[in-house]
């Protein structure tokens, strides 16, 4: 089996490389922060290589104050958040402006692997910008209920579907999304724990 693994950035997956792995040829991609450079990246590489599975491994925040930070979650269903327009304080979707609406993607068939199957499903959003103001992250949870955002999510699983390839997204929550406070994250508890669960879903694939 040939699987790509997908990751904004080498310092998220320090533990998984390229190569063989028991009978899977694996191949890491490092695409580099946000939704451009992911989907450009991402879908470059699957017109080259046909892929049998593809990962997206990194890390989180959480809108859900009850998943622990460290947890690794398997995300599930994803949507570009920002994709609309405002109109004073509301916030209009492209099918409120009478467009067609592609900003929400979900795993309708994820892979089936033992380890994926036991971790949290949880819903997403993909942003440009992670949110650290009270007054957007109450806005962003009213509109869609998600428990984590990241910055590239939707644009891999957007780039896997386009090209018919099995994906999933697992990520480990490395804070909580509220004002900025870099003292209270565990980015290295979530890299730990991410790495882990990562070997373990391709030893298990």
């Amino acid at each position: 089996m040939h699987i790509l693994i997908v990751a904004a950035t080498e310092p998220e997956i320090p533990l998984v490389k390229s190569g063989r792995r028991g009978p899977h040829q694996v191949d890491v991609l490092i695409t580099g922060v946000g939704m451009v450079a992911t989907a450009a990246r991402s879908a470059r590489r699957l017109v080259e290589t046909r892929y049998d599975l593809a990962f997206n491994f990194g890390v989180c925040g959480s809108f859900d104050r009850s998943i622990p930070l460290g947890t690794v979650v398997h995300i599930v269903s994803d949507r570009i958040a920002e994709l609309g327009a405002e109109d004073g304080d509301e916030f209009l979707s492209m099918g409120d402006l009478g467009l067609a609406d592609e900003s929400a993607i979900a795993n309708v068939a994820p892979p089936a692997n033992a380890v994926l199957r036991e971790l949290r499903a949880v819903s997403g959003i993909t942003v440009n910008t992670v949110h650290g103001c009270e007054e957007t992250i109450a806005s962003v949870i009213e509109r869609f209920h998600p428990h984590v955002e990241s910055m590239e999510g939707a644009a891999f699983a957007y780039a896997c579907t386009m090209s018919g390839v099995p994906y999933a997204q697992v990520r480990a929550v490395s804070n909580v999304v509220e004002r900025r406070n870099r003292d209270a994250w565990r980015l290295d508890l979530a890299i730990r724990n991410l790495n882990a669960t990562a070997l373990s879903i391709l030893e298990s694939t």
